[in-house]
């Protein structure tokens, strides 16, 4: 099931199917003729084609917000997707978590170059990991050598483990115990791991005396007025409207992993939002509202990530080419069953956000790169 809005200031356009069957039956002259898909729709469609259940993209630049649905909110119904429905970020916590870090060094409560031993004594050492020579620029930028958590965590990684695991209690402290399993890559460049926002989480509070969530809250969710956005800490489930997750495990069977715990995930991939909202996070940071120039400047100054995507990192933001040229500042995301890509222009005045609720493969994410690509370069013009 597919639907459309498009919102500007003053105006509501319908460009659904129901909308044109109802012109049709109460016009006195021929039949309208049906109007060609928007190019948001048609983009929506094919993400939907290529294997997700549910999708929903929205997209924004001044006066004017775009919306657009495919697909299902759970498999084997009719439900169409819920209206601006909330769901699991994944990732993209990680630009919330290293705005929350660079707030504080603007405010000059704690530094860049700061080491993770000063502010986590012990924590992090063995198997070659040492906090005495990490710094917290390099916990942001994935350049910290920290090995990534994730593979030790059962619930995402089989049907089985989610199923035995999916209301299990994590501590950050626990979660970088398993990583410290793992042997160390000092030096080796960027490289992903989830376990560096986990230890940016755990700095949070020792630098404010304050909890990560009640940080980000207070930083972030409060002043934007981000309504449909959460930490929800242990709370497994997704409360107010949202579409099921799906997740395959690599098998040809997709199960229902709505349902989790994302103590996992805290500071890294724990936080539940909407596309709306992600659009409004995303234009308020670039457009200098969360950061000073010199904070938002570190934020945005990249280095080499994902070359065979173009692809560059700053500090918990990526910068992604534009098919039009130039390029967008954005994250994805992905925690069991849900997937999102979206970012802003350089300046936030253009947004774009997509998610899908599935296991994201190949297809879906080109898909989902390609809609906010174009779409951001679209409503450039």
């Amino acid at each position: 099931m597919h639907g459309l809005r498009r919102r500007r200031r003053d105006l509501v356009v319908l460009t659904s199917l129901a909308t044109a069957v109802l012109a049709a039956s109460t016009a006195s002259t021929a039949a309208a003729k049906p109007r060609p898909a928007h190019p948001l729709q048609r983009q929506v469609e094919a993400i939907h084609d290529s294997g997700a259940v549910g999708v929903h993209a929205e997209v924004t630049s001044p006066g004017a917000r775009d919306s657009a649905y495919a697909g299902t909110a759970a498999m084997n119904t009719r439900r169409p997707m819920p209206r601006d429905g909330r769901f699991r970020i994944g990732s993209a916590t990680k630009t919330f978590t290293a705005t929350v870090v660079l707030q504080l060094v603007g405010e000059g409560r704690m530094s860049l170059e700061d080491t993770v031993e000063q502010w986590l004594p012990g924590v992090v050492r063995g198997n070659g990991n040492n906090g005495s020579q990490i710094t917290v620029r390099q916990l942001l930028q994935h350049t910290s050598g920290i090995p990534d958590v994730r593979p030790e965590i059962s619930a995402l990684n089989s049907a089985d483990g989610y199923r035995a695991e999916r209301f299990r209690t994590y501590t950050p402290e626990e979660l970088v115990g398993l990583a410290m399993r793992q042997k160390s890559s000092p030096g080796a460049g960027w490289s992903y791991s989830n376990t560096n926002y986990i230890l940016a989480a755990m700095i949070i509070p020792k630098v404010t005396g304050r909890s990560w969530a009640r940080e980000v809250k207070d930083r972030i969710i409060r002043p934007l007025e981000l309504r449909d956005t959460s930490t929800p800490g242990v709370f497994p489930f997704i409360l107010g409207p949202h579409a099921h997750g799906y997740a395959a495990f690599g098998t040809d069977t997709d199960i229902d992993v709505t349902k989790l715990n994302s103590s996992m995930a805290v500071g890294s991939g724990s936080i539940i939002s909407t596309a709306h909202d992600l659009n409004q996070f995303y234009a308020a940071l670039l457009g200098g509202r969360l950061l000073a120039p010199a904070q938002l400047d570190e934020m945005t100054t990249t280095m080499p990530a994902l070359p065979e995507l173009g692809m560059r990192y700053g500090l918990g933001l990526a910068e992604i080419p534009l098919p039009c040229g130039g390029s967008y500042f954005g994250h994805r995301g992905e925690l069991l069953g849900y997937v999102t890509w979206g970012g802003a222009t350089r300046d936030g005045a253009r947004t774009a956000v997509v998610y899908a609720t599935s296991d994201g493969g190949q297809d879906t994410q080109q898909a989902m790169i390609k809609l906010v690509g174009q779409e951001l370069c679209r409503t450039r013009s």
